[in-house]
């Protein structure tokens, strides 16, 4: 049997938990972060994972990028790619990205650098992006995100246009150049496949 006194403190206890559910957070309290789910999209290719400068450097080198041409790098993350294209390259990048925090990053990177005329950033799906003016497009997917592109690829690239992918290769194609970069403790290995793709 419960007593008065007993029945009295629980009472007072449950009120007590009440209002302080009830009260708003204290205005020093940090806003909770809500971890963005664009990672699950279906389209999410691969998670981000940033290229180092100097293999991004080579991945162009080994394109064999000229002055004036156009280059996109599907899945660009912070655009560093498109970048180290506009100033070392002389050429127009342009950048397709899911994640609107990243497009955002790379969008502020080109301002301060001066670069807005040469660099786009695109927030989209890559499925979407219209390839048909690239003369080189890059990659550093997963090697199943490389074979459900290909058909985009063979559809709308234009003949001699430069495919590089960092890392993994394009199933089924047989690359124009393979180079590799030590980096990091770490070999770097790039594929460069010319459209119409050899196939193996």
């Amino acid at each position: 049997m419960v007593s008065r006194g007993s029945s009295r403190l629980q009472g007072a206890a449950l009120l007590a938990l009440a209002v302080l559910l009830a009260a708003p957070e204290p205005l020093t309290a940090q806003p909770r972060r809500i971890r963005p789910d664009h990672w699950r999209h279906p389209d999410n290719l691969a998670p981000f994972v940033a290229t180092p400068e100097l293999v991004a450097e080579k991945m162009l080198e080994a394109a064999g990028v000229k002055p004036g041409e156009v280059v996109y790098d599907l899945g660009c993350g912070d655009g560093r790619i498109l970048f180290v294209a506009a100033q070392k390259f002389q050429a127009r990048a342009v950048g397709i990205e899911l994640s609107p925090a990243l497009v955002q990053q790379a969008s502020e990177k080109a301002r301060k650098l001066g670069l807005t005329e040469r660099v786009r950033v695109v927030q989209g799906n890559l499925f979407d992006a219209d390839l048909r003016e690239a003369d080189v497009v890059t990659l550093y997917l997963m090697r199943l995100s490389n074979e459900r592109l290909k058909p985009k690829l063979v559809h709308e690239l234009k003949p001699g246009a430069r495919v590089v992918s960092h890392d993994y290769e394009i199933m089924g194609w047989k690359a124009d150049r393979v180079e590799t970069v030590k980096l990091h403790r770490r070999p770097h290995t790039i594929y460069v496949y010319r459209m119409p793709p050899t196939l193996e």
